[in-house]
Formats: C-alpha cells, structure tokens, sequence
C-alpha cells in the first residue's frame, strides 16, 4: 500500500483508516498561532455513506486506498444478483442487488457501468448522468392534457416510480437523471 502524508490530500482521494474506507470530501490545513498545525477533514465512509469530521497532525502518514474503476455491462438478472461483464478482460461477477443500492433502479440488460473495487471488493457504483429507460405503467394522457408544470406517476422497466408530465404514455423512452431519478425529456 502507498502511504501518503496529509500534505498530499487532495478532495475525492481514498484513505484506509483504521475504523474503514473513507473518501476525502474536503479538508483545511490550519496554522494557529501557537501549537503544532494540523489538518481538519470531512470524510465520507464508503461502507457505510456516514460522513465525519477528523483532525490530524500535519505530516500524520497514512495508507491511501487504491480504487480500481472497471468498465463492466450488466448481462442479466440471476435472481437477487446482477451479472456483469468486465468490457476489458470479459470476466464475468455477480454483484448482490444491496452492494448496488439505488443504482439498480437504472440498470436494464446491456447497460454500462463503472465499478469501484477496493481490492476484490464492490464498494460503489457510478453510472452516466442520465440513462434512458421505457415507461412500463403509467396512465394514459389525455387529449388536453397539456397543463404546465402538472405531473403523474410512471413506472418504469426497472421498477422504479418518476414524476413525468401528463403527455407521457405507457410504453414510451424517457430519459432520467440517474444523481437525482428525476424525467429530463423524451428519448
């Protein structure tokens, strides 16, 4: 493992500490008057989402987490498990649906997505900004139907529920913003 010094901080760095996996969300090096100076942090625990301040000294060493993203395309469903493909070496790993969390509400087969592993494990996911998914129930619009701003519910193939305006109907292609899981437009 690399160690590295809190001079080499930098936002989005990983760091493994002794109570877990964390992120650098940000940090400020500090110079008081009197005393040593340190560093004030806010990190985020990958494992767990649960964001915490730490102080250390200046210069304090510590290991940096190497976080490998692999290019992979979601092949099929197997039960509670998602079947990736590695896009570079075609190796095959099935990811439990809970070490996905909210990004399997915008996977359908042949998706792309980037996978964090830490080691041999999954510890995040990132997926584009917006994906386009079909609409799978919604009710139907109505002629008229055409109100500024007015919105319904609609499912979509994943199971997951979005607010679309009224002129969307079932079976249609909508694209989604995958950070927030609101409608951006048609595809």
């Amino acid at each position: 493992m690399a160690q590295i010094s809190t001079a080499d901080f930098k936002n989005g760095m990983m760091v493994d500490l002794d109570d877990g996996l964390f992120q650098i969300v940000e940090f400020q090096h500090v110079k008081p008057g009197k005393g040593g100076a340190f560093v004030r942090t806010s990190l985020r625990n990958v494992r767990s989402g649960g964001v915490v301040e730490r102080t250390f000294r200046a210069g304090e060493k510590m290991e940096r987490a190497i976080v490998d993203r692999r290019e992979m395309q979601l092949l099929y469903r197997d039960g509670d498990d998602y079947v990736f493909m590695d896009n570079s070496t075609y190796d095959q790993l099935n990811v439990p649906t809970a070490t996905l969390g909210d990004a399997a509400n915008y996977l359908v087969d042949a998706a792309g997505a980037q996978l964090l592993m830490y080691g041999d494990e999954i510890i995040g996911v990132e997926l584009p900004a917006s994906v386009e998914l079909d609409v799978a129930e919604t009710e139907p619009g109505e002629k008229g139907d055409r109100v500024s701003g007015a919105k319904k519910p609609a499912t979509l193939v994943t199971g997951k529920v979005v607010q679309v305006p009224l002129f969307i109907n079932q079976g249609e292609r909508i694209k989604v913003d995958t950070r927030t899981g609101e409608f951006i437009s048609r595809a």
